[in-house]
């Protein structure tokens, strides 16, 4: 039994791990969608979402079949209860994506609006952090793991200055509000995207250590 035990478990984990790949994939393409304006990119986030939510289900579906049919204890057991939650994180993830990609079609068709913040290092900051997470569930990396938590704060800062430049520019430029107001939707997405790679980065923390650390503030240091 515990033969064929591992061999679902290792076929879970190449599950999780290739729906990791397309939601970085899915990130990656919605936010160079909002930044270069790219109707193409955006199409292909928003008709690619029926796909990741047939992973979603294919892979609680084998998460439930493991728990019935081998009733895991230990370290298999936490495996299986972080690879659902961490299942969930990346569908929303996959979510917010299309969210991203839909402000970014509303931007597309007003090219010259320039968006009041820096768009790209705040992406590029939240891609690292999701991309990062999945490594560390790959690696069972802990270390890495603490750290993504950390860094949080740095998105939120993102996310404090963004409001107050477009707070500022919404007095100085009031006929562009609507597009002010897509930039702000997809700068907050963004945001919580950073929200779910640390949710991920606890449930590995869970799966090695056997620690909730939920609700509980990270320091890290090197």
């Amino acid at each position: 039994m515990q033969k064929h035990l591992q061999k679902d478990i290792d076929s879970l984990k190449n599950k999780i791990i290739t729906m990791g790949s397309e939601i970085e994939d899915r990130v990656y393409k919605s936010s160079l969608a909002l930044i270069n304006r790219d109707d193409r990119l955006v199409n292909e986030v928003v008709q690619g979402d029926h796909q990741v939510d047939r992973m979603e289900v294919d892979i609680e579906e084998h998460c439930l079949k493991i728990l019935a049919l081998y009733q895991p204890v230990a370290i298999d057991l936490r495996f299986i209860i972080a690879v659902l939650k961490i299942n969930n994180e990346m569908e929303r993830v996959g979510d917010i994506a299309v969210n991203i990609a839909e402000r970014a079609a509303f931007l597309c068709k007003n090219k010259d609006f320039v968006i009041p913040y820096d768009v790209s290092a705040m992406a590029t900051k939240v891609e690292s952090m999701l991309t990062r997470s999945i490594d560390a569930l790959v690696h069972m990396d802990v270390q890495m793991a603490h750290k993504i938590r950390a860094e949080d704060d740095e998105v939120d800062e993102y996310n404090r200055e963004m409001y107050g430049r477009v707070k500022d520019m919404m007095i100085k430029r009031p006929e562009d509000i609507n597009c002010m107001l897509h930039a702000v939707s997809a700068g907050r997405h963004l945001e919580r995207i950073a929200d779910h790679a640390c949710n991920i980065a606890e449930d590995v923390i869970y799966l090695v250590d056997a620690e909730i650390v939920r609700h509980t503030p990270e320091v890290f240091t090197d």
